[in-house]
């Protein structure tokens, strides 16, 4: 009777193990390409042993070696751009498929008079790996291309031949006929080479993209990884383009400048919603944790009228971890050499196929007091930062989209003499007390109304309330804002794009500095319209215009244009002009000013505009090229950027004319930025990245009738990054900054032993950083330095030794404050 039941058992095991489980779902897709994506993807889980998706009714057929759930498969689906029953591929992921597989446009592939293929290699393992810069062109025509990194291409029909005929390095030409198909592979077998070569594509972490008309710098997780990333200020330390300073040698504030102009002309969104504007011009780069970023997209110069007017340098969209897509739990804890301490932890949860919610938390606190040089000043100040996020995503069956969220920041921190956080200090000492309580609400809804119209709403809100104090200065402020926009899309023949849509925007703000109140109420309304024009993949035109009404500066238009012509798939130029315009927050763009004893002037025609001065209104000219060429079979991309900022009207910060002041004016004449940018990214070998960049800033303002360079603003910098990865996971990643000299303020009306130099000098800094994945990349551990040289502006304070002088000053910074700051960390996460 055992040996029976013994056999029954065997035999039971064994039908479990070999029986096949059958699954199926939807996914949406159009080609044949689409159908070996998605069967390549479902074929990288073990416990699938095959997997055939059918064209025709859009069905995922799986047979399962065990028992197990879809959830994981669709996931995956859905991050590389096809959507199924229970996920819907963001819209990022979804643009980066080839044409031939943009589904959500059916009609486009009914009546294209475009082919579609792919190309790939056999290796002698019997695998087909994709070619990338293999290279297609029509028999006896100049009309051609090259495949991208996925091996795909897509070319014009010729009337002139229907002979096909493609190459690449180490393999004998093919040339085939084409009938009336849209689609096309091609396999290349490796054991037919004419010689030995080794291709190979790794993403980039930061990438610019050669079809958009608008320069956009795409800059992904693994660029923020190379770095600390603490906070967004902290985010563009591996890119050129983006400059990051101190404001001043007490608060710690960092501010950053674009085109060689303050980062308060730079419009910063968090995806695509106002966020770090008014009293969070400066302040509101550290209410952003690092870890909390997916992506971040840099648009030089000119941008889109939909996201406002705003934008004068550029614009800075914050793409933050998506609840439908991110890790389930993910933990990251840091600490460095000035005493901070920081944890962040990511939650991500699915409740049911049509919602899943995230939340985000962030703590940071710094206990230890330095005072490396010795001047009596804490180096970088001391407190706690508390953030915390929740959001929501809604996935509807009928094509519709909603998102909502919270958010809630609490600062607290101090700076100043070093004697004044002793057990009883001296109310004499000078210090500095910041106290921020910030919440956030927005929302955002889009409905697909057909394959070629859509309509979106965002709706956010904010409250800001900040309680500050710099020696026997306060400035107390708060902020009510909130900001409606709506959206409506439509394509035409693939080739015409309009958007258009309503806005108003509404703020409130009421600072008090010292005895003086200031209260402003600006209330904005806008329509705007978008036209895109594409041809052939070889042209593009974005023209753009907005209409706004302001309570106070009445109405005005914001003229917007960008184009790009493509010379190649790999080489491309573009020109963007276009106007922005915005109320300058005197105050909070230049706290940093409140760091000393300078005495605020502001000359204003006393009407009702805020603070009596006009608006900041300016034009950006910018002219670019892009060029991608292979060398030894790896890709070296060149830029080269140049961009004309010319104002109309400037708030003007006037150190000079009085020592002991700090003016604020409407300009009087001219204030030009001119910055010329040259940057290269190339593989020098396996795994080994090499950026280098050089920039030159021609900044030139009218102070008192008098041009003079922009104060504390480096006309040359140069740049150079090394990124190594290995195979066993090890990524070694260092970057060399030079910094030109800056004009210093003029302080010759002070004392001789509190002047400064009317330069400062040039200097090199170094950050590294090395890190290692574990546990199937479910670890990461990292330490890095920041200013390994240890270089720092001596007497960084004027008058450090008496505070309470009218020559007291910490705003004028050109370099480190701190020296030499050694940091560690690690990352861990559940997918």
């Amino acid at each position: 009777m055992k040996k029976f039941i013994f056999t029954i058992l065997i035999i039971t095991l064994s039908m479990n193990t070999y029986a096949q489980i059958n699954r199926s779902f939807k996914v949406d897709g159009v080609c044949g390409m689409c159908k070996e994506r998605i069967e390549t993807v479902a074929l990288e889980f073990d416990f699938v042993s095959s997997a055939n998706w059918n064209r025709e009714d859009k069905i995922l057929h799986l047979e399962l070696k065990e028992k197990r759930d879809t959830d994981k498969i669709q996931k995956k689906i859905a991050k590389v751009g096809h959507d199924t029953e229970k996920y819907k591929a963001t819209d990022q992921a979804y643009d980066e498929l080839p044409m031939c597989c943009h589904y959500r446009e059916p009609d486009t592939h009914e009546h294209s008079n475009i082919i579609h293929g792919r190309v790939y290699e056999q290796d002698f393992e019997g695998n087909k790996v994709p070619l990338y810069g293999a290279n297609i062109h029509w028999e006896g025509t100049h009309k051609g291309t090259a495949t991208g990194k996925h091996g795909t291409f897509s070319l014009t029909k010729a009337y002139e031949s229907n002979r096909m005929t493609i190459s690449y390095a180490g393999y004998e030409s093919k040339t085939v006929e084409v009938g009336e198909e849209d689609f096309v592979f091609f396999l290349f077998d490796e054991n037919k080479m004419l010689e030995e070569v080794v291709v190979t594509y790794r993403e980039k972490t930061t990438t610019i993209s050669f079809l958009s008309a608008l320069k956009i710098q795409e800059m992904g997780e693994e660029e923020l990884h190379k770095a600390a990333c603490c906070n967004l200020s902290e985010s563009f330390e591996t890119n050129p383009s983006v400059d990051v300073n101190s404001t001043d040698a007490i608060t710690g504030t960092r501010q950053i400048e674009l085109l060689g102009l303050a980062g308060s002309y730079a419009q910063i969104t968090r995806e695509n919603m106002p966020d770090t504007r008014g009293l969070s011009t400066l302040y509101g780069l550290t209410y952003t944790p690092g870890v909390w970023i997916e992506s971040i997209q840099l648009n030089t110069g000119a941008g889109s009228v939909i996201n406002g007017f705003e934008s004068i340098t550029g614009q800075i969209n914050v793409e933050l971890k998506k609840p439908e897509n991110s890790e389930k739990l993910f933990i990251n804890t840091y600490a460095n050499a000035k005493g901070r301490l920081e944890a962040n932890v990511n939650y991500a949860q699915k409740i049911n196929d049509n919602w899943s919610t995230g939340f985000l938390l962030h703590g940071s606190s710094n206990k230890v007091r330095y005072d490396k040089n010795e001047d009596d000043f804490l180096d970088a100040p001391i407190g706690d930062n508390i953030v915390l996020l929740n959001r929501w995503k809604y996935n509807g069956s009928n094509k519709v989209e909603a998102q909502f969220g919270v958010k809630a920041i609490f600062v607290n921190k101090q700076g100043g003499q070093l004697d004044y956080y002793k057990s009883n200090p001296d109310t004499n000492l000078w210090a500095s007390i910041n106290s921020t309580e910030r919440y956030e609400a927005w929302m955002k809804m889009g409905k697909i109304i057909d394959e070629t119209a859509s309509v979106g709403l965002q709706l956010s809100g904010v409250y800001h309330d900040q309680k500050s104090s710099f020696g026997t200065r306060n400035y107390d402020a708060t902020q009510t804002s909130f900001y409606a926009n709506s959206i409506y899309q439509k394509s035409f023949y693939e080739k015409h794009t309009i958007k258009t849509g309503l806005s108003v925007l509404y703020d409130n703000y009421d600072e008090y500095v010292v005895a003086n109140n200031y209260l402003r109420e600006e209330l904005v309304y806008g329509v705007f319209g978008e036209y895109t024009y594409i041809f052939e993949d070889k042209f593009t035109a974005v023209v753009g215009l907005r209409i706004d009404k302001h309570n106070n500066y009445g109405v005005f238009f914001t003229p917007r244009l960008n184009l790009r012509y493509a010379f190649s798939e790999k080489s491309v130029v573009r020109a963007s002009v276009g106007r922005g315009q915005k109320t300058a927050s005197i105050f909070s763009e230049n706290i940093g000013a409140f760091a000393s004893s300078r005495v605020f002037v502001i000359s204003g025609d006393g009407s009702d505009k805020p603070y009596g001065l006009d608006a900041e209104v300016a034009w950006n000219y910018g002219l670019s090229f892009s060029q991608e060429v292979t060398i030894n079979h790896r890709p070296f991309v060149v830029n080269v950027d140049y961009f004309y900022t010319d104002f109309t009207n400037q708030v003007i910060v006037d150190y000079d004319a009085n020592t002991q002041e700090v003016a604020f004016y409407n300009l009087d004449g001219k204030s030009y930025s001119h910055s010329i940018q040259f940057q290269g990214d190339v593989e020098l070998t396996d795994h080994f990245d090499v950026r280098l960049a050089y920039r030159f800033n021609d900044v030139r303002s009218t102070y008192s009738n008098i041009m003079l360079d922009k104060p504390l603003v480096a006309k040359h910098r140069a740049f150079v990054n090394f990124a190594y990865n290995t195979e066993s996971n090890w990524k070694f990643d260092a970057t060399l900054s030079w910094v030109g000299s800056k004009r210093l303020p003029n302080t010759l009306s002070n004392p001789v032993e509190y002047q400064t130099s009317k330069n400062s000098p040039t200097y090199f800094q170094v950050n590294g950083q090395i890190s290692k994945s574990w546990f199937s990349k479910k670890l990461d551990t990292y330490v890095g330095v920041e200013n390994l040289l240890d270089y720092r502006q001596e007497d960084a304070i004027i008058s450090a030794n008496n505070p309470q002088s009218q020559y007291f000053d910490a705003s004028m910074i050109w370099g480190p404050v701190f020296g030499r700051n050694i940091y560690v960390g690690l990352r861990y996460k559940i997918e």
